[in-house]
C-alpha cells in the first residue's frame, strides 16, 4: 500500500527541535536533489524579489524569509509540520499506535523540497511550492520527476497506490504500466439532485478522510476493486476503470454530509 499526499501550504511553527539532518530522512537517495533545492530555495528566498519567484503572496514575505536558516531551523515530524484540510481530516495525532505504524509506512507526501517524505521524517517548516522558480534549476517537476521514478515504485510493493495529490503534485510522478493498473486516483464529487459535479476545496477534506479510513481499518488489498469494495463500507464510492491500457483507475468518493 501506498497512499500519496500533497504536502499543504500551511506548516505548523516549530519553536524547539533537533537541526535539520537530510540524512535522517526516507528515500535517501533522494538527498543530492534535495540539497540542490535546498541551496537554491535558500538563496532566492534572501532576494528582493522573492515572494514573487517562489509565487507567494506579498504579505507572507516573512514566511519567506525565514528559508534563509532552514538548514539550522528546529524541525518537527512532517505529520506534525503539514496542517490545513486535509491533514486536519487525516488527524494523525488521534490515531492509535497500530494505526500511526501504518500511516508511517503506508504514507507518502511528495513534497517540493524534499521530494517524498514519510510522516516520521523530521522536517523544519517552509515555504515552496511545484511553482515557484530557484535559480539554476528546471521547474520543480521536471528537477523531481527522474529521483521519484526510481524511489517510488520499490516503495509500492504488491499492494495498490492510492493518489490523494493534487494536479501540481501529481505531475511530478504518474505510476506507468503495470503498476499504474495498481493506481487508483481519488476523484471527490457532490452528489445534489440526483447529479455529481466535481469538488475542489473540500476535496481535500474528503481525501483526508479516506487515507484515515485505509490506516485504521487496515485496508491493504492487492487489485483497486478490493480497495473500492473496502471503503464502501464508509463512503459512496464509485469505481471506474482506465480508459486505456497503463491508465490509473478512478475512484469517485461522494462528499460526506456536514459531520458525516
Amino acid at each position: 500500500m501506498l497512499i500519496l499526499l500533497p504536502p499543504s501550504e500551511s506548516k505548523a511553527t516549530v519553536r524547539r527541535g533537533k537541526a535539520f539532518d537530510s540524512s535522517a530522512l526516507s528515500f535517501p537517495s533522494l538527498n543530492p536533489t534535495r540539497e540542490a533545492v535546498l541551496d537554491a530555495l535558500i538563496a532566492v528566498s534572501s532576494e528582493p524579489d522573492a515572494t514573487q519567484r517562489l509565487g507567494v503572496p506579498a504579505s507572507l514575505e516573512d514566511v519567506v524569509r525565514r528559508n534563509v536558516v532552514l538548514r539550522d531551523a528546529p524541525t518537527a515530524a512532517a505529520e506534525k509540520i503539514y496542517a490545513g484540510v486535509l491533514y486536519d481530516a487525516l488527524a494523525l495525532a488521534d490515531l492509535d499506535s497500530a494505526s500511526r505504524r501504518r500511516a508511517r509506512a503506508w504514507i507518502v507526501v511528495i513534497s517540493a523540497l524534499w521530494g517524498a517524505v514519510r510522516p516520521g521524517d523530521r522536517i523544519p517548516p517552509y515555504r515552496l511550492n511545484m511553482c515557484g522558480r530557484l535559480p539554476g534549476l528546471d521547474h520543480l517537476t521536471d528537477v523531481w520527476r527522474g529521483p521519484l521514478t526510481e524511489v517510488l515504485p520499490a516503495a509500492v510493493r504488491r499492494g495498490v497506490v492510492v493518489d490523494c495529490r493534487s494536479a501540481e503534485y501529481a505531475s511530478v510522478w504518474r505510476p506507468k504500466g503495470s503498476l499504474a493498473e495498481r493506481t487508483v486516483l481519488v476523484k471527490v464529487v457532490r452528489k445534489r439532485d440526483g447529479t455529481r459535479s466535481a469538488v475542489s476545496h473540500n476535496a481535500k477534506h474528503t481525501r483526508g478522510l479516506v487515507a484515515r479510513r485505509i490506516v485504521t481499518d487496515a485496508i491493504d488489498p492487492r487489485r483497486p476493486d478490493g480497495l473500492a469494495e473496502a471503503l464502501s463500507a464508509h463512503f459512496d464510492v464509485d469505481l471506474r476503470p482506465p480508459g486505456a491500457a497503463g491508465r490509473a483507475w478512478e475512484l469517485h468518493v461522494v462528499e460526506p454530509p456536514l459531520g458525516g
